[in-house]
Protein backbone atom coordinates (compact mmCIF):
# COMPACT_ATOMS: atom_id res chain seq x y z
CA UNK A 1 0.00 0.00 0.00
CA UNK A 2 1.49 3.18 -1.13
CA UNK A 3 1.22 5.81 1.70
CA UNK A 4 0.48 9.61 1.06
CA UNK A 5 3.15 12.17 1.45
CA UNK A 6 2.50 15.45 1.50
CA UNK A 7 4.74 18.42 1.70
CA UNK A 8 3.88 21.64 4.19
CA UNK A 9 3.22 24.80 2.61
CA UNK A 10 6.55 26.56 2.53
CA UNK A 11 6.60 29.09 5.68
CA UNK A 12 4.26 26.95 7.11
CA UNK A 13 3.96 27.58 11.00
CA UNK A 14 2.82 24.25 12.93
CA UNK A 15 0.83 24.64 15.75
CA UNK A 16 2.72 24.99 19.32
CA UNK A 17 3.71 21.60 21.28
CA UNK A 18 4.09 23.43 24.87
CA UNK A 19 1.05 25.10 25.86
CA UNK A 20 1.00 26.50 28.97
CA UNK A 21 -1.40 25.43 31.94
CA UNK A 22 -4.21 28.40 31.61
CA UNK A 23 -4.07 30.56 35.07
CA UNK A 24 -8.03 31.12 34.06
CA UNK A 25 -9.82 27.37 35.99
CA UNK A 26 -12.82 26.80 32.37
CA UNK A 27 -15.95 26.19 34.23
CA UNK A 28 -17.23 22.65 34.33
CA UNK A 29 -18.32 21.00 31.06
CA UNK A 30 -16.72 24.25 28.94
CA UNK A 31 -16.74 23.35 25.70
CA UNK A 32 -13.59 24.09 22.79
CA UNK A 33 -16.35 25.39 20.11
CA UNK A 34 -13.61 26.15 17.17
CA UNK A 35 -11.08 23.45 15.92
CA UNK A 36 -10.40 21.54 13.52
CA UNK A 37 -8.21 18.47 12.59
CA UNK A 38 -5.71 17.78 10.18
CA UNK A 39 -5.00 14.37 8.67
CA UNK A 40 -2.75 13.26 8.96
CA UNK A 41 -2.02 12.97 5.62
CA UNK A 42 -1.02 9.17 5.91
CA UNK A 43 -4.39 7.99 6.64
CA UNK A 44 -6.54 10.87 5.49
CA UNK A 45 -5.23 13.13 2.40
CA UNK A 46 -5.53 16.53 1.78
CA UNK A 47 -7.90 17.22 -0.98
CA UNK A 48 -6.39 18.00 -4.46
CA UNK A 49 -8.39 21.49 -4.92
CA UNK A 50 -6.66 22.61 -1.36
CA UNK A 51 -5.08 25.62 -0.76
CA UNK A 52 -2.54 25.45 1.35
CA UNK A 53 -0.98 22.37 3.16
CA UNK A 54 -0.98 21.74 6.36
CA UNK A 55 1.10 20.28 8.96
CA UNK A 56 -0.83 17.23 10.45
CA UNK A 57 -2.94 17.53 13.60
CA UNK A 58 -4.32 14.34 14.58
CA UNK A 59 -7.46 14.03 16.79
CA UNK A 60 -5.49 12.22 19.71
CA UNK A 61 -3.17 15.65 19.73
CA UNK A 62 -6.56 17.39 19.49
CA UNK A 63 -7.76 15.45 22.81
CA UNK A 64 -4.91 15.81 24.80
CA UNK A 65 -4.84 19.39 24.22
CA UNK A 66 -8.51 19.64 25.24
CA UNK A 67 -7.46 17.69 28.74
CA UNK A 68 -4.56 20.06 29.50
CA UNK A 69 -6.53 22.83 28.59
CA UNK A 70 -9.50 21.97 30.87
CA UNK A 71 -12.37 21.25 28.19
CA UNK A 72 -15.09 18.91 28.32
CA UNK A 73 -15.87 18.75 24.59
CA UNK A 74 -14.88 19.95 21.69
CA UNK A 75 -16.46 21.27 18.53
CA UNK A 76 -14.65 19.92 15.17
CA UNK A 77 -14.88 22.20 12.50
CA UNK A 78 -13.96 21.17 8.74
CA UNK A 79 -10.41 22.21 7.77
CA UNK A 80 -10.48 23.81 3.87
CA UNK A 81 -7.60 21.40 3.50
CA UNK A 82 -10.04 18.45 3.31
CA UNK A 83 -12.20 20.19 1.10
CA UNK A 84 -15.68 18.24 1.01
CA UNK A 85 -13.80 15.15 2.30
CA UNK A 86 -15.04 14.89 5.88
CA UNK A 87 -13.61 11.90 6.82
CA UNK A 88 -11.26 12.99 8.99
CA UNK A 89 -12.98 15.16 11.70
CA UNK A 90 -16.28 12.97 10.99
CA UNK A 91 -13.54 9.99 12.36
CA UNK A 92 -12.45 12.70 15.14
CA UNK A 93 -15.99 12.81 16.20
CA UNK A 94 -17.12 9.53 16.06
CA UNK A 95 -14.21 8.52 18.36
CA UNK A 96 -14.73 10.79 20.76
CA UNK A 97 -17.21 9.02 23.04
CA UNK A 98 -19.80 11.66 22.76
CA UNK A 99 -17.11 14.28 23.82
CA UNK A 100 -16.81 15.90 20.33
CA UNK A 101 -19.22 17.08 17.59
CA UNK A 102 -18.31 18.46 14.23
CA UNK A 103 -19.45 20.92 11.28
CA UNK A 104 -18.96 19.49 7.60
CA UNK A 105 -18.48 20.41 4.32
CA UNK A 106 -20.90 19.46 1.73
CA UNK A 107 -21.41 19.61 -1.74
CA UNK A 108 -25.04 19.48 -3.44
CA UNK A 109 -23.87 15.91 -4.61
CA UNK A 110 -24.34 15.22 -1.19
CA UNK A 111 -26.81 12.19 -0.65
CA UNK A 112 -29.14 11.98 1.99
CA UNK A 113 -27.69 8.68 2.82
CA UNK A 114 -24.51 10.85 3.30
CA UNK A 115 -26.08 13.40 5.64
CA UNK A 116 -27.35 10.89 8.03
CA UNK A 117 -23.94 9.05 8.06
CA UNK A 118 -22.40 12.36 9.05
CA UNK A 119 -25.16 13.28 11.92
CA UNK A 120 -24.80 9.87 13.21
CA UNK A 121 -21.01 10.46 13.39
CA UNK A 122 -22.10 13.25 15.25
CA UNK A 123 -21.82 16.53 12.72
CA UNK A 124 -24.51 18.97 13.74
CA UNK A 125 -23.68 22.05 10.58
CA UNK A 126 -22.26 22.81 7.77
CA UNK A 127 -19.71 25.80 6.91
CA UNK A 128 -19.85 28.01 4.05
CA UNK A 129 -16.53 30.02 3.35
CA UNK A 130 -16.71 32.89 1.77
CA UNK A 131 -12.92 34.33 2.18
CA UNK A 132 -11.50 34.00 -1.40
CA UNK A 133 -8.26 33.46 -0.31
CA UNK A 134 -8.91 29.91 0.89
CA UNK A 135 -11.67 28.51 -1.10
CA UNK A 136 -13.11 28.66 -4.42
CA UNK A 137 -16.24 30.64 -5.01
CA UNK A 138 -19.44 28.03 -4.61
CA UNK A 139 -22.99 29.70 -5.98
CA UNK A 140 -25.15 30.56 -3.78
CA UNK A 141 -28.36 28.84 -5.15
CA UNK A 142 -26.21 25.82 -4.43
CA UNK A 143 -25.71 26.89 -0.69
CA UNK A 144 -28.93 27.68 -0.38
CA UNK A 145 -30.24 24.48 -1.32
CA UNK A 146 -27.30 22.84 1.08
CA UNK A 147 -28.87 24.57 4.02
CA UNK A 148 -32.94 23.72 3.13
CA UNK A 149 -31.88 20.23 3.17
CA UNK A 150 -29.70 19.90 6.24
CA UNK A 151 -32.49 22.39 8.36
CA UNK A 152 -34.67 18.79 8.65
CA UNK A 153 -31.52 17.17 10.42
CA UNK A 154 -31.74 20.15 12.86
CA UNK A 155 -28.66 21.71 11.52
CA UNK A 156 -27.34 24.79 11.41
CA UNK A 157 -24.84 27.02 9.34
CA UNK A 158 -21.34 28.08 9.83
CA UNK A 159 -20.53 31.03 7.95
CA UNK A 160 -16.85 32.35 7.45
CA UNK A 161 -16.73 36.23 5.97
CA UNK A 162 -14.48 39.13 6.64
CA UNK A 163 -16.17 41.99 7.55
CA UNK A 164 -15.25 44.49 4.37
CA UNK A 165 -17.59 42.02 2.33
CA UNK A 166 -20.56 41.84 4.91
CA UNK A 167 -22.59 44.29 2.55
CA UNK A 168 -22.66 41.99 -0.60
CA UNK A 169 -23.47 38.87 0.92
CA UNK A 170 -26.10 40.25 3.62
CA UNK A 171 -29.12 39.06 1.63
CA UNK A 172 -27.76 35.77 1.27
CA UNK A 173 -26.96 35.74 4.79
CA UNK A 174 -30.28 37.06 6.17
CA UNK A 175 -32.17 34.78 3.80
CA UNK A 176 -30.83 31.32 5.21
CA UNK A 177 -33.57 29.37 6.97
CA UNK A 178 -31.33 27.65 9.62
CA UNK A 179 -29.55 28.90 12.74
CA UNK A 180 -26.20 31.03 11.56
CA UNK A 181 -23.16 30.68 13.35
CA UNK A 182 -20.67 33.60 12.57
CA UNK A 183 -17.14 32.56 12.62
CA UNK A 184 -14.56 35.26 14.59
CA UNK A 185 -17.18 38.05 14.65
CA UNK A 186 -16.58 38.14 10.76
CA UNK A 187 -13.00 39.25 11.19
CA UNK A 188 -13.47 43.03 12.00
CA UNK A 189 -10.43 45.45 11.75
CA UNK A 190 -9.45 46.14 14.74
CA UNK A 191 -7.71 49.38 13.99
CA UNK A 192 -10.97 50.49 13.19
CA UNK A 193 -13.30 52.25 16.34
CA UNK A 194 -15.17 49.30 18.51
CA UNK A 195 -18.23 51.85 17.63
CA UNK A 196 -17.22 52.80 14.18
CA UNK A 197 -19.39 51.86 11.39
CA UNK A 198 -17.85 48.28 10.02
CA UNK A 199 -18.60 46.92 13.40
CA UNK A 200 -21.58 48.88 13.86
CA UNK A 201 -23.12 46.96 10.35
CA UNK A 202 -22.12 43.16 12.03
CA UNK A 203 -23.93 44.24 15.95
CA UNK A 204 -26.89 45.48 13.36
CA UNK A 205 -26.97 41.83 11.29
CA UNK A 206 -26.84 40.00 14.95
CA UNK A 207 -29.52 42.57 16.76
CA UNK A 208 -31.74 42.02 13.55
CA UNK A 209 -32.00 38.91 13.21
CA UNK A 210 -32.00 36.44 16.09
CA UNK A 211 -31.07 33.37 14.54
CA UNK A 212 -27.60 34.33 14.38
CA UNK A 213 -24.57 33.73 16.76
CA UNK A 214 -20.97 34.91 16.69
CA UNK A 215 -17.83 33.18 17.54
CA UNK A 216 -15.76 35.42 20.00
CA UNK A 217 -12.55 33.23 18.88
CA UNK A 218 -9.10 34.45 16.61
CA UNK A 219 -7.89 37.12 18.69
CA UNK A 220 -4.41 36.30 17.53
CA UNK A 221 -6.06 36.15 13.81
CA UNK A 222 -7.13 40.08 14.39
CA UNK A 223 -5.19 41.19 16.50
CA UNK A 224 -2.51 44.01 14.96
CA UNK A 225 -0.84 44.47 18.86
CA UNK A 226 -0.28 41.17 18.84
CA UNK A 227 0.22 38.52 21.88
CA UNK A 228 2.34 40.71 24.50
CA UNK A 229 0.41 41.75 27.45
CA UNK A 230 2.14 44.67 28.95
CA UNK A 231 0.99 43.71 32.67
CA UNK A 232 -0.79 41.43 34.33
CA UNK A 233 -3.94 43.73 33.92
CA UNK A 234 -4.38 43.81 30.38
CA UNK A 235 -4.98 40.68 27.90
CA UNK A 236 -2.45 39.27 25.08
CA UNK A 237 -3.92 40.76 21.83
CA UNK A 238 -5.70 43.59 23.61
CA UNK A 239 -6.61 45.20 20.87
CA UNK A 240 -9.38 42.50 20.09
CA UNK A 241 -10.88 42.66 23.53
CA UNK A 242 -12.99 45.07 23.14
CA UNK A 243 -14.65 44.21 20.00
CA UNK A 244 -15.29 40.61 21.42
CA UNK A 245 -16.44 42.06 25.05
CA UNK A 246 -19.17 44.02 23.06
CA UNK A 247 -20.27 40.76 21.26
CA UNK A 248 -20.55 38.75 24.45
CA UNK A 249 -22.64 41.50 26.21
CA UNK A 250 -24.66 42.39 23.80
CA UNK A 251 -25.98 38.55 22.98
CA UNK A 252 -24.69 36.53 26.20
CA UNK A 253 -27.32 33.84 24.25
CA UNK A 254 -26.21 33.02 21.15
CA UNK A 255 -21.97 33.59 21.89
CA UNK A 256 -19.39 30.85 21.20
CA UNK A 257 -15.84 30.27 21.94
CA UNK A 258 -12.76 28.12 20.51
CA UNK A 259 -9.70 27.69 20.19
CA UNK A 260 -8.94 27.51 17.06
CA UNK A 261 -6.23 25.13 17.48
CA UNK A 262 -4.06 23.73 15.52
CA UNK A 263 -4.23 28.08 13.82
CA UNK A 264 -4.03 26.95 9.79
CA UNK A 265 -2.44 29.89 7.42
CA UNK A 266 -1.17 32.34 10.85
CA UNK A 267 1.83 34.17 9.18
CA UNK A 268 3.38 35.85 11.86
CA UNK A 269 3.55 34.32 15.22
CA UNK A 270 1.95 30.86 16.50
CA UNK A 271 -0.31 30.74 19.96
CA UNK A 272 0.01 29.50 23.05
CA UNK A 273 -3.31 27.65 23.33
CA UNK A 274 -3.38 28.07 27.43
CA UNK A 275 -2.98 32.39 26.97
CA UNK A 276 -5.83 32.40 24.70
CA UNK A 277 -7.82 30.35 27.44
CA UNK A 278 -6.53 33.35 29.73
CA UNK A 279 -8.36 35.63 27.20
CA UNK A 280 -11.76 34.64 28.30
CA UNK A 281 -12.14 36.68 31.21
CA UNK A 282 -10.97 39.42 29.65
CA UNK A 283 -14.35 39.26 27.03
CA UNK A 284 -16.53 37.57 29.55
CA UNK A 285 -16.00 39.26 32.80
CA UNK A 286 -18.32 37.71 35.21
CA UNK A 287 -18.75 33.73 36.19
CA UNK A 288 -22.64 33.77 34.78
CA UNK A 289 -21.11 35.23 31.28
CA UNK A 290 -18.37 32.87 31.43
CA UNK A 291 -21.08 29.89 32.02
CA UNK A 292 -23.08 31.30 29.19
CA UNK A 293 -20.29 31.50 26.65
CA UNK A 294 -18.57 28.17 27.64
CA UNK A 295 -20.99 25.89 28.72
CA UNK A 296 -24.43 27.01 28.47
CA UNK A 297 -24.43 28.51 24.99
CA UNK A 298 -21.96 25.84 22.62
CA UNK A 299 -24.21 22.89 25.00
CA UNK A 300 -27.82 24.01 23.36
CA UNK A 301 -26.61 24.11 20.05
CA UNK A 302 -24.62 20.90 20.05
CA UNK A 303 -25.73 18.56 22.43
CA UNK A 304 -29.75 19.72 22.78
CA UNK A 305 -30.37 16.22 24.07
CA UNK A 306 -28.26 16.63 27.16
CA UNK A 307 -29.92 20.28 28.24
CA UNK A 308 -33.68 19.69 27.50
Amino acid sequence: MVQNVFEKTPGWLDWYAGPSKPRFQLPPGAVDAHCHVFGPGAEFPYAPERKYTPCDASKAQLFALRDHLGFARNVIVQATCHGADNRAMADACASSGGKARGVATVKRSVTDRELEALHNDGVRGVRFNFVKRLVDFTPKDELMEIAGRIKSLGWHVVIYFEAVDLPELWDFFTALPTTVVVDHMGRPDVSLPVDGPQFALFQRFMREHENVWSKVSCPERLSVAGPRALNGEQAAYRDVVPFARRIVESFHDRVLWGTDWPHPNLKDHMPDDGLLVDFIPHIAVTAELQQQLLVTNPMRLYWPEETA
